[in-house]
């Protein structure tokens, strides 16, 4: 395993989307977007992103698009903004659609005031056709969570929470500048079940400047002492080129490609040891949650049985998904209010998708998810559209001396071996692929 890790440490996607966002431009813009919203199916089932861009502290790890804010006057007035920008999707969207997923992310959602969320969810519900079912889920830093802001996430309907954790090493916390007690943490936990919110996700980090194997078990098992039904587990993307404040981390503190796979193998045999249900390359989940057993699917925000026809991203940096391709909000926030007062909508750039884009996205999607490729499924989907691609498929397992993937009668299928390894089996499916230095994160 050293020696693959030395060998796949080469920089790939996250394929969060394909074509990622880097190769987004300037093609499509706010009339691209508009036209998009208004062409969705009558009956459309949406997915709605809010992004929060502000955060009480900066985290230097974080490769997020948010910022740290002196007062709160400029949150207030961010609010405002997301409320209009809503108002003119809600005129475009087709009036028989319905809401079946709401996500707030960020930066931190819990940068609201109590009644900032309970509003903001108030007026999302007034704009749009919310399906009684819907799942409703926010990001939180549990630093900054208290009682008031609790029962506003419950009141608002809020039910599912994302709890970012990333570390419980008080050293390596303090090489992230994310200074974290375990007991506020499960405190807010605590909390958050009282007030009947449930449904709760942790987020964890390896790869972090002082990380070891060992370390990274204990957080663990502190992490399972909280019981969440979800556990995300990501690799520490170090791209101090691309985001500055990365530049305020040790870089001779952060673990290579072999111990870095090392601590992403020890979390993965606790949490399998502990009965979750591993889904796609670095999610988990207890066997009864529907993400255990639901057919997944990927995008900006990770893993999701969220199966809506187009998601409809809010905020600056938002990235919205339609049939016909990919368009992001203005990334910086006093451009992002700018352009919403001006001309309703911020769209800066996108991705007007071919038919060649959407088959390599359907695969690399569903190599992420389910680790097959189905020649069969392929077809049933695209039809003889689909050919070309397949011929390139089929040149994969001869090619792989190295035991990533193995044949079948219908394709081919990652092995577990290969599992850390599959941002590389995707990116053969990537015309788009470029290697440049600080573009992507390391494979490993």
């Amino acid at each position: 395993m050293r020696r693959l890790a030395e060998r796949y440490a080469t920089p790939v996607p996250r394929y969060t989307s394909y074509p990622t966002a880097p190769n987004f431009g300037p093609t499509v813009g706010a009339r691209e977007a508009a036209q998009w919203i208004a062409l969705l199916p009558d009956d459309a089932h949406l997915s709605l992103y809010m992004h929060i861009p502000f955060c009480r502290a900066l985290c230097w790890y974080c490769g997020c698009a948010t910022t740290v804010v002196n007062g709160h006057q400029p949150i207030a007035s961010y609010v405002e903004t997301l409320a209009t920008e809503m108002a003119r999707v809600a005129e475009l969207v087709p009036p028989r659609h319905s809401v079946s997923h709401i996500h707030w992310g960020g930066g931190s959602p819990n940068s609201l005031t109590a009644d900032e969320i309970k509003a903001l969810a108030i007026r999302t519900r007034e704009l749009f056709r919310i399906d009684p079912a819907a799942e409703f889920a926010v990001e939180i830093d549990p630093r900054f969570m208290d009682t008031g802001r609790v029962a506003a996430l419950q009141e608002a309907g809020v039910n599912r929470i994302s709890i970012g954790v990333q570390d419980f090493d008080p050293k390596v916390q303090a090489a992230i500048n994310r200074h974290q007690p375990y007991d506020k943490t499960r405190q807010v936990v605590s909390d958050l079940r009282g007030a009947g919110l449930t449904s709760l996700n942790i987020d964890l980090v390896y790869g972090l400047p002082g990380q070891t194997q060992n370390s990274v078990a204990r957080t663990v098992d502190l992490v399972l002492a909280l019981n969440p039904d979800r556990i995300a587990v990501f690799g520490y993307a170090h791209l101090p080129d691309k985001i500055r404040h990365q530049r305020l981390i040790d870089t001779a503190a952060l673990a290579g490609p072999t111990e870095r796979l090392g601590q992403a193998n020890r979390i993965a045999r606790i949490l399998l040891a502990n009965g979750y249900v591993r889904v796609g390359l670095d999610h988990f989940a207890k066997p009864g949650d529907p993400m255990a057993h639901a057919a997944v699917k990927r995008n900006f925000q990770g893993y999701t049985t969220d199966v809506a026809d187009a998601l409809i991203g809010f905020g600056a940096s938002a990235i919205s998904r339609f049939p016909q391709g990919y368009t992001q909000n203005a990334p910086r926030t006093p451009d992002y209010q700018n352009r919403i007062a001006e001309r309703g909508l911020a769209t800066v750039r996108g991705l007007a998708l071919s038919e060649d884009d959407r088959i390599r996205a359907y695969v690399i999607e569903r190599l992420m998810c389910d680790l097959t490729f189905s020649e069969g499924d392929l077809r049933t989907q695209f039809g003889t559209k689909a050919e070309s691609l397949i011929e390139e498929a089929r040149a994969l397992p001869e090619a792989d001396q190295d035991g990533l993937i193995a044949s079948t009668s219908d394709g081919f299928h990652v092995t577990e071996r290969g599992r850390p390894f599959v941002r590389s089996i995707c990116a053969c499916f990537d015309t788009y692929y470029d290697q440049s230095a600080g573009r992507h994160a390391a494979g490993v």
